[in-house]
């Protein structure tokens, strides 16, 4: 079968593209081989595809052809890392306010239990300790010596950093008999 050099073109374009989805999908750097592998076409044929692939990029993309350790990977070039450092800079959610409640209770009770903080809420907390320990403001600081041995949360030193403590005696003081309130924990 003879092809039309317009049809080779064409074909080349279209490995190029398969080389560049496959690319940007993969976790580490990928050889010629393996793409080769992959696509099941000759190592020569995606050393072209690189080529092309590598070609378009460098005609104004955000992302570049890399070499990397053996292989090729796309990544993002050195002139947009401000821009990506935008996206990834932590984004500050806000808790909610049930979150916070949980959070003071733990901050000014600790060590508690989930019962214990249940008990003062009046609602149930799974979620609300759920989200604080995926943030790094609480853990479990041991389990208390009961039937069950409950699981005990105290504050982290995330939370000392995020609220600007040093050491949790700093907190405000509380009124004897007094709840934690929201603004008391910089809420």
């Amino acid at each position: 079968m003879n092809l039309s050099s317009l049809e080779v073109t064409r074909l080349e374009a279209e490995l190029s593209k398969a080389v560049e989805a496959i690319l940007f999908v993969a976790e580490a750097p990928l050889s010629v081989d393996e793409l080769a592998k992959t696509l099941e076409v000759k190592p020569a044929d995606i050393e072209g595809a690189l080529e092309e692939l590598g070609a378009r990029l460098n005609q104004g993309s955000g992302i570049q052809l890399v070499r990397i350790a053996g292989g090729y990977q796309l990544c993002t070039r050195p002139e947009m890392a401000e821009a990506v450092g935008l996206y990834l800079k932590p984004q500050r959610r806000r808790l909610t306010r049930s979150a916070l409640e949980v959070l003071a209770i733990v901050a000014y009770r600790q060590p508690v239990t989930t019962q214990e903080i249940e008990e003062i809420r009046g609602v149930q907390s799974d979620h609300s300790l759920r989200t604080l320990a995926e943030r790094g403001l609480i853990e479990e600081v041991g389990r208390k010596q009961t039937p069950g041995r409950p699981i005990l949360w105290g504050t982290t030193q995330e939370f000392l950093h995020q609220f600007h403590l040093n050491h949790i005696s700093e907190l405000p003081p509380l009124d004897e008999g007094e709840e934690p309130t929201l603004e008391e924990v910089g809420a």
